[in-house]
């Protein structure tokens, strides 16, 4: 099922795989939110944004705004 991050719910794990390198800042890409990475989600703040993600065994916040731009495939368990 393809859909963005945005959309994960807490504690749900995802595969990367696509996003415009355009708008995806470059640190999160260095920290390696690439296709093909998992991305788990850990937390959202208070107000949905941001969204505390592990991504390949990196903890990182990114912007509700960026993370709609990310897409992933579920990961059903």
């Amino acid at each position: 099922m393809q859909t963005t991050i945005d959309q994960l719910l807490k504690g749900q794990k995802a595969t990367i795989t696509d996003f415009d390198i355009e708008v995806i800042p470059l640190k999160l890409i260095e920290m390696g939110c690439l296709p093909g990475n998992s991305v788990e989600l850990l937390q959202v703040a208070p107000f949905g944004d941001p969204l505390f993600l592990n991504i390949n065994d990196s903890y990182l916040a990114i912007r509700l705004e960026t993370a709609r731009k990310i897409q992933i495939e579920i990961i059903q368990e």
